[in-house]
């Protein structure tokens, strides 16, 4: 599958990355990141110029790595600083050293032409890192390419078979969604607005709302790694004021970061974030709970799914309906930035 370059991926959590070395792979390039004492997030590639040793087998002294094979010593920058039984460093003796960005507690590396890195097209998902809202949050790897979970993500409409007894309502399925893409920003749109459902086991407990509900359900997708999910619930019948805040609802920020490994291996970053409850800590364990078990039920579908795919003939047909036109979209989208990386590479 081929992935678009010269964009901003997820790497890791802020909290993952520390004083401990941590491997990690985006888009086929093996990468080691640590902090520096001074609280800096580093990504090198993760192979000694040397003998290809991982640099994440190795170990840090002060803010280098020292390679666990040779003794090759690299500094934040990648340049080899150090080789073992000469004074001269060879010229060619460094790594690279990739663009690094912390916000909204994920790690971000640019993948491409560090040249092109630029922060502001970062993609922001400001309820993470809001004290006004209690977060949960967690990781989970694919054996399944990340085109599966982009389109996994942006038909909902799975909740109600593949995730029943927990976000899933029948509902879900049968409410028509609208799509809208803005090209000229990259950006997809997909919007289900319920106005008479069933309250699932996730809301039900977190909010404590007997009875049925309003329920939305806002996508915004920007590829090609973030994806957001505005979700509004609130008792059935109760709507946004004309102005003012919505005080009656309770909202729940649901962030993916969706990141290329290999060809069949993704990493799914995942996170709630909710205005409701915030000091609830048994309200937390209960949403981490239930929303890592709804994205351990995603990976065996998609794990499943990539089996399939890969012993399939070419040129197989899929059949797509209304509720695909949100994934669709996406798939032009990530289309298109794949092609630009491909001429942006040949220049």
């Amino acid at each position: 599958m081929a992935f678009a370059r010269n964009q901003w991926y997820v790497a890791a959590y802020g909290s993952e990355v520390g004083r401990e070395l941590l491997a990690r792979t985006v888009l086929g390039e093996p990468l080691v990141l640590y902090r520096t004492g001074a609280g800096e997030a580093v990504a090198l590639a993760d192979r000694c110029v040397h003998r290809r040793y991982p640099l994440s087998e190795s170990r840090l002294d002060g803010d280098t790595i020292v390679c666990g094979y040779h003794g090759f010593t690299y500094d934040q920058t990648g340049s080899c600083v150090f080789v073992p039984g000469q004074q001269r460093i060879p010229r060619t003796a460094r790594v690279a050293a990739y663009p690094v960005v912390e916000q909204d507690s994920f790690v971000w590396v640019f993948i491409g032409d560090r040249d092109r890195a630029d922060p502001t097209t970062i993609p922001r998902a400001p309820w993470l890192t809001d004290p006004r809202y209690a977060v949960v949050r967690g990781m989970a790897p694919l054996n399944a390419r990340y085109g599966l979970l982009v389109d996994n993500l942006m038909d909902l409409s799975h909740e109600t078979y593949l995730h029943g007894g927990y976000i899933g309502t029948p509902e879900v399925a049968n409410t028509p969604i609208t799509t809208e893409v803005d090209d000229e920003r990259g950006i997809v749109y997909v919007s289900r607005h319920m106005d008479d459902a069933e309250c699932p086991p996730f809301y039900a407990r977190s909010t404590g709302i007997q009875g049925r509900i309003t329920r939305w359900q806002d996508i915004e997708y920007h590829p090609p790694c973030l994806y957001l999910l505005h979700s509004r619930i609130a008792p059935q019948g109760v709507y946004p004021p004309a102005q003012g805040e919505d005080t009656e609802a309770f909202h729940a920020e649901i962030v993916y970061a969706i990141t290329p490994s290999t060809e069949n291996t993704t990493y799914d970053f995942w996170a709630v974030a909710r205005d409701f409850a915030i000091d609830d800590e048994s309200v937390s364990e209960y949403l981490h709970q239930s929303n890592h078990t709804v994205v351990m039920q995603d990976v065996t579908a998609l794990n499943i799914l990539e089996q399939v795919i890969a012993a399939e003939p070419e040129k197989y047909q899929e059949l797509s309906i209304n509720i695909d036109t949100g994934g669709l979209a996406a798939r032009r989208l990530l289309a298109r930035m794949v092609d630009a990386g491909r001429v942006e590479a040949t220049r």
